[in-house]
């Protein structure tokens, strides 16, 4: 019995020392590839440097500053693939952008070369890890025998490491890539929406375009580029709740300048309490000189609506359709008007989806629904490829079961002074649409995010759409009628009829008793 006892207490003792050997030597191999530095490589006519380093999320980021950062979700391996552009040599990117068959070779040249530069910095690192993982072993337990068993373990998980990245390699991450940095580079940098629309496929192509723009980019700096228009491609910029911080039109204007937008199209609450004082606020919408489409919130009057149509390239839509740059609009003002706390809201989304349920005949066949609230836009499924809303201060989108996908905006104005209720600022939101201009479909999206007040960083993630054709089916018809109520604040009487559509109301819709636009 004691011979036994003595067995499994050895066995402990030395599988606990095997344990301390392992996290000592995978210690040794991660301190290892932190000093391994950086590798020198040159890729097509940029000079570049690339590091790795251990992560939790496996990714690849490039940095080109000072113009921005990409970062590209590449592989699930826990490493991260530093690229930093250092240095154009002018010459050669001259070469490459201006002769025709040195620009035809380009994509084989930037491949070659950036795998040649991969290669060397794995090897490198390898190199490095292991010795690292050596001599920590050497060092805690002065055995050289037990120092090539730290060896060993450190190089059976480096290799396991390399081919889990390997094997999880994503090229089509490429064309989805999250930026940061300068909001005019942007479009420059994450790419073009012909290379989406049409080679969104093909990583090559995406590797030729960034190093092609990198290489404009530096030789220009002082006169950033705009955004080259694809003519295949109509550009939708979506904002939405600007709740009047003048500090949405700032970025509405600059986005529509670096993205060469063909329309704006806004979901809503452009005002806060939607009184007269309020109006000249929307005065704004004039200077943009592209079409800027409006549905009414439910922070938006009858007079802030007619404030909006007022705007020379303003579009208001409310139960109506029209042909924007392309694309057939259905728009659907919001069916309350509750400017504020004082007005209760208590909406079931049962019964706002079957507001916009209600509805439906308008529709026709739009390319593109735009309404506030996305429980509305619910009612709306099946009836358009694309639905646009806002109102939560909250982006998400959804691909409803029938094939339509809603987007739901952020607040582009950082939630006016809501921002300033909470502990963390609201985001300043918007997103770049690109749909194809002979299907009318979506091909993908940019979504763009600005720090709330006090904050200064920029944030801008690429979206491909899977499946830009799939079939779009209306809703079964003999779905049950939902209940519930919704209440609110009609407008006033003075301004134009009530918002449930030129006094109509719908069975499913109760309301609380009449009260007029309140006033600031």
């Amino acid at each position: 019995m004691k011979f036994v006892h003595r067995s499994k207490a050895i066995l402990r003792s030395r599988a606990a020392r095997l344990a301390a050997v392992l996290a000592v030597a995978a210690v040794g191999a991660w301190l290892g590839i932190f000093l391994s530095g950086t590798v020198r490589a040159q890729v097509g006519p940029v000079e570049t440097g690339m590091s790795l380093r251990p992560a939790w999320d496996g990714e690849t980021v490039v940095d080109a500053s000072p113009l921005g950062t990409l970062t590209f979700q590449t592989h699930s391996a826990p490493l991260r693939l530093r690229i930093t552009l250092e240095n154009i040599d002018q010459e050669r990117a001259k070469s490459f952008l201006e002769d025709p068959r040195l620009a035809e070779r380009l994509p084989a040249v930037i491949e070659e070369d950036l795998l040649d530069g991969v290669r060397a910095l794995v090897i490198r690192s390898l190199l490095c890890a292991g010795a690292g993982a050596l001599v920590a072993v050497l060092m805690v337990f002065r055995r050289p025998r037990t120092a090539l068993v730290g060896l060993l373990a450190a190089s059976v998980a480096l290799a396991a490491t390399g081919a889990l990245a390997a094997l999880t390699f994503r090229p089509s991450s490429l064309v989805e890539p999250r930026y940061s940095g300068l909001v005019a580079a942007a479009p420059s940098l994450v790419g073009s929406a012909e290379s989406i629309v049409t080679r969104f496929e093909s990583y090559r192509s995406q590797l030729t375009k960034l190093v092609t723009n990198v290489s404009k980019l530096y030789d220009t700096v002082s006169t950033l580029p705009l955004y080259d228009a694809d003519p295949k491609t109509i550009r939708v910029l979506h904002v939405s709740d600007i709740h009047l911080n003048p500090i949405a039109w700032n970025v509405i204007r600059s986005l529509k300048d670096q993205f060469a937008v063909d329309l704006i199209v806004d979901t809503g609450d452009i005002s806060d309490h939607g009184s007269k004082a309020e109006n000249k606020f929307v005065d704004e919408i004039s200077g943009l000189k592209v079409p800027y489409v409006f549905v009414r919130g439910n922070h938006d009057s009858i007079t802030t609506q007619k404030a909006v149509e007022k705007q020379k390239n303003a579009i208001v839509l409310d139960d109506t359709s029209k042909e924007v740059a392309g694309l057939t609009i259905y728009g659907l003002g919001d069916p309350r008007f509750t400017p504020d706390k004082s007005v209760a809201v208590d909406s079931d989304p049962a019964a706002l989806a079957d507001f916009g349920r209600a509805h439906l005949p308008k529709v026709g066949k739009a390319d593109l629904i735009a309404v506030h609230d996305g429980e509305v836009g619910n009612g709306f499924s099946g009836a358009a490829p694309m639905i646009l809303a806002g109102h939560t201060h909250e982006r998400r989108t959804t691909v409803f079961p029938t094939g339509t996908r809603m987007l739901i905006q952020g607040s582009t104005g950082g939630a006016g002074l809501r921002a300033l209720e909470h502990a963390q600022p609201t985001p300043v939101q918007a997103s770049v649409l690109y749909f194809d201009r002979e299907t009318k479909r979506l091909r993908a999206w940019d979504d763009i995010t600005l720090g709330g007040l006090g904050e200064q960083s920029v944030y801008i993630q690429r979206h491909v759409e899977p499946d830009p054709q799939r079939m779009i089916s209306p809703e079964p018809t003999n779905a049950p009628s939902p209940t519930g109520s919704i209440t609110g604040t009609p407008a006033s009487p003075a301004a134009g009829p009530p918002l449930w559509h030129q006094g109509q109301s719908s069975p499913m819709l109760q309301r609380s008793p009449t009260e007029g636009d309140r006033e600031t």
